[in-house]
This record gives C-alpha cells, sequence and structure tokens, in this order.
C-alpha cells in the first residue's frame, strides 16, 4: 500500500488534472479547521467564483475507514461550511463510494474513481478497477482457501460460531481459521462475544470487500454449444449426469440466480462441475463453443463454491453469498442482477 504522503501527492494531482482551467490553485497541508484538521485544503478560481475543497486522505479505502473519514468531513463541513469535503484513497469501491454520497461528500481515488458535486460543478467516473489488487493486505483474506470461512459466516450471518465449529464448516484447519477471523476481528467486521463466540457485525461489509478481490474468472470456463434450446430441461439434464457419475454441481450466475429469483432470464448456462469436463459435455450432446457458446462448465478456483448448496426446483444452486460474488463481475448486466438478488433474497 502507498504511504500517506504519497497518496495525498498523487490525489492533488489526479484532482488538478480534472479542473484544466482553474486559476489560482493552492494547496494547503494539514490545515487546522475547529478541532479537526484537513489534510489537504484546495483553493482555486474557475467561472468568476473561488472554490474550496477539504480532503480526506486515507488508505485502502475501505467501508470501515470511509465511516471514520465521513465522521471527520462532517466536523470539518460544520466549522468550515464554505468546503467541499472529498474523501481520497487508493482505491474506493461501490459500497465506499455509495456511503460518501449519501452523506454529500465527493471522492477520488487512484485507480480514476471520481464523484465532485459542488455548485455548478459535476464530475463522476466510475467502474475502474483497483490498479493495485496485489498490494492489498486483504488478498490473503480472500485468497481460495480462506474464502472457505467468508462464504460460511456469509452464508449463516446471524450464527455465533465457535472457532472450532466454523472450521469444521469451512473444511479447512483450526489455524487458517484463526487466522482469517483475526483479520476479521482487525476491520472490526466481526466480533467476540460471550464464551468467545464469532458474531458477525458487518456482513454488507465483507461481502462488498469479496466481490471487490473476485471474479468468476478466477474459475477455468469450458465453453460449448447446444443445439437446442436453453431451457430448464437442460439444466436438469445436467443435474441428471452429474448425479449418475456422481460429481457434486451447482448452477450459477444468471441460470443460478433465475433458480431462487425467478424474474431474472438466463440466456445461457453456467454450471460448476467437478471432474473432468469434454468427457460429460460429450454424454448431454454438447459441442465445443465456437465464440460465447452457450453452456458453461465451470471448474471451482476452490471446493468451497459447493458449500451449502441451494435446491431449487430439484437443481443445485451455489449459496446465495456465492451467486452474488459471481454476478458482480460478470459482463452482461450482471451487476444489476446482484443487487436484485441481494435486495429480494439475502438480507444484507
Amino acid at each position: 500500500m502507498r504511504k500517506f504522503e504519497e497518496i495525498r501527492k498523487i490525489g492533488a494531482q489526479r484532482l488538478k488534472e480534472l479542473f484544466p482551467k482553474a486559476k489560482a490553485w493552492e494547496e494547503i497541508p494539514d490545515s487546522k479547521v475547529g478541532d479537526q484538521r484537513a489534510d489537504l485544503l484546495v483553493k482555486f478560481q474557475m467561472g468568476g467564483h473561488e472554490h474550496l475543497l477539504a480532503l480526506e486522505v486515507g488508505g485502502l479505502g475501505q467501508p470501515r475507514q470511509i465511516r471514520e473519514a465521513v465522521t471527520r468531513l462532517s466536523e470539518i463541513r460544520r466549522d468550515l461550511p464554505a468546503a467541499y469535503p472529498v474523501a481520497v484513497a487508493e482505491y474506493i469501491g461501490a459500497q465506499s463510494a455509495s456511503l460518501l454520497r449519501r452523506n454529500g461528500f465527493g471522492y477520488l481515488d487512484l485507480s480514476g474513481n471520481c464523484y465532485l458535486a459542488f455548485e455548478n460543478v459535476l464530475i463522476e467516473k466510475e467502474g475502474k478497477p483497483n490498479i493495485r489488487p496485489s498490494t492489498r493486505p486483504l488478498k490473503s483474506l480472500f485468497a481460495p482457501r480462506a474464502t472457505r470461512v467468508v462464504r460460511v459466516l456469509l452464508v449463516d450471518p446471524q450464527h455465533a460460531w465457535r472457532l472450532e465449529e466454523l472450521a469444521k464448516a469451512a473444511e479447512v484447519s483450526l489455524g487458517h481459521a484463526h487466522n482469517v477471523v483475526k483479520r476479521l476481528e482487525e476491520l472490526a467486521w466481526v466480533v467476540r462475544g460471550e464464551h468467545q463466540r464469532i458474531h458477525f457485525a458487518k456482513p454488507a461489509d465483507l461481502v462488498e470487500a469479496w466481490c471487490e478481490s473476485y471474479s468468476y474468472r478466477q474459475n477455468a470456463v469450458a465453453t460449448y454449444f447446444s443445439p437446442e434450446r436453453i431451457t430448464r430441461r437442460l439444466m436438469a439434464e445436467i443435474a441428471r449426469l452429474a448425479l449418475a457419475e456422481g460429481r457434486r454441481y451447482a448452477f450459477t450466475l444468471h441460470s443460478g440466480a433465475a433458480l431462487v429469483a425467478p424474474n431474472i432470464r438466463f440466456p445461457v448456462i453456467h454450471c460448476y462441475l467437478e471432474g473432468s469436463l469434454d468427457p460429460f459435455a460429450r454424454a448431454l450432446g454438447l459441442r465445443p463453443g465456437e465464440g460465447e457458446g452457450n453452456v458453461h462448465l465451470l471448474t471451482p478456483y476452490d471446493q468451497g463454491v459447493f458449500y451449502s448448496r441451494l435446491e431449487k426446483g430439484g437443481l443445485s444452486v451455489a449459496c446465495l453469498p456465492q451467486l452474488y460474488a459471481d454476478l458482480y463481475r460478470y459482463e452482461r448486466r450482471g451487476r444489476e442482477q446482484a443487487e436484485y438478488l441481494r435486495r429480494e433474497a439475502m438480507g444484507y
């Protein structure tokens, strides 16, 4: 992760680039504002008006850190109402961005995302991925085996877990479960209650952070073409053959979500499947996909994707957190369908 001074310097440069016609640009670091101290005040003139921005500089821009920034920016706005508060961080994801907008604050990150709305100014750039994901301390939290613990917690967020019980459910060692939980405690996403039981404090923060670090493309995807129309009958055939061969399977993305939330359409099928894929596809009469194909069989990036599968209409579906994470970065209306699934079925 970059150091504070570097983030502040680059953030100020990016901010200046957004206002190429600004005049009398002035930057005042570590400026005292009431009982608070603004990391950087920026003054400039544009269109005959003078503008004042108050920047709060952070590190990762995770929701917990942004909530703390919101508190400080609120106090700065109270003591310096002429200033427009702006949060600056390495990367600001969707949940953090939404939190800042709801409070009337702007933001800017080093990956190119920004939102500034004051007086007659509106600048908005969204959807830029984190350009330095490998340097984030959260990387180990979302390594394949670690996500087994994350997934277990997200499937049953109301459960108070004993560490041994959590490790057993996630099929990881006690030490591995301890390390993941320790990191979650540091982020204030879980807390220890009576008898050291682990209580989930912020499931929404955890699922958002997971989605920022994960893409369904981490799974190996084999594409095939079915001459018959994509229907639930074809999904039932996939399920029948998988069961006959003793393989675990789970539908995901739009085809999985359609079984959970009937309003979702599925023009293609995506299905997690154990074992060799080509013989399975041949037995179904599928041929290797040309172009995009319409049946996609996924070799799981980790066997944890089969945890707590749902049974819908006699078919196995990936658990809701896995469905949401898979949809989140899917190119064809994935984000939209993920949010619909979250509203209708997940509860956080």
